[in-house]
């Protein structure tokens, strides 16, 4: 069943309903993988899990856990190109329509479209 409200806990699932997705996705997996391993169940990707739902917790509500710089990170990834972008939208909207109803996922859709296009322009592609 659909969330109609947004908690941490519905974050989270979002986040592992994600990345589970990432893992079988032959284009952008091999980011995450060389980054994080294959293994979700790894402290390190429990550390990654954690972090991206105290990120999209904070996005969510203006206050959280979170205060890194999310863009930092993705400096250091050779490779990444619009597609790559493109396709983790594309399966970061799967995973919302899973677990959120249409208003709430639409929110989300909207920040993650805006961080993308953030992402994109400030890396140049």
């Amino acid at each position: 069943m659909q969330s109609n409200e947004i908690t941490k806990e519905n974050i989270n699932k979002l986040v592992v309903t994600f990345y589970t997705k990432v893992l079988k996705d032959e284009k952008i997996s091999p980011f995450f993988i060389e980054k994080l391993g294959a293994d979700m169940k790894s402290e390190i990707w429990q550390k990654h899990i954690t972090l991206l739902t105290n990120f999209w917790f904070t996005i969510s509500f203006g206050r959280g856990e979170y205060n890194g710089s999310p863009f930092a990170p993705h400096m250091q990834i050779s490779g990444l190109d619009r597609e790559s972008f493109e396709r983790w939208l594309k399966l970061f909207f799967e995973a919302l329509d899973k677990i959120y109803v249409e208003d709430i996922a639409l929110k989300f859709k909207e920040r993650a479209s805006i961080i993308a296009s953030n992402f994109m322009r400030n890396l140049s592609i």
